[in-house]
């Protein structure tokens, strides 16, 4: 899998844990329906989209609260990529720049960097992620 894929899969696949699921067997008890007894979903067509955006910002806060660092996730491609549990190596950057199709200098790693946290924002919004304006 892709660096940029391991990204999107790492934070989409938190985003879908916090959501709750459908599980209502205690709940349909509560209702007087016997437990495990659900009604039915409203049916989806199947071009509909069946997700709804996922708020980045909200996913990574929370994975940042939990991590027991200060990490600098919103600015520093170094510090999402550790928030993620990803390598953040050098060797792993420039593998994403390439994926990303970075056509700067990968031996100046700062700029990199800075164009790598950037692109990786706006990728994020391309394939569903809610990003916040002040990012």
């Amino acid at each position: 899998m892709s660096i940029f894929g391991k990204i999107v899969s790492a934070i989409f696949g938190h985003a879908s844990a916090a959501t709750p699921s459908a599980e209502v067997s205690s709940a349909a008890a509560a209702d007087g329906k016997p437990a495990g007894v659900t009604a039915p979903a409203a049916a989806t067509p199947p071009s509909a989209p069946v997700a709804a955006p996922v708020d980045v910002d909200a996913v990574l806060s929370g994975l940042a609260a939990k991590a027991g660092q200060q990490l600098n996730w919103k600015e520093s491609i170094v510090d999402l990529l550790k928030l993620l549990n990803l390598d953040s190596s050098l060797d792993a950057r420039k593998q994403l720049a390439t994926e990303l199709h970075y056509t700067g200098d990968m031996n100046d790693s700062a700029t990199m960097n800075v164009w790598l946290i950037k692109e990786v924002r706006q990728k994020l919004a391309e394939n569903g992620g809610k990003i916040p304006a002040s990012l």
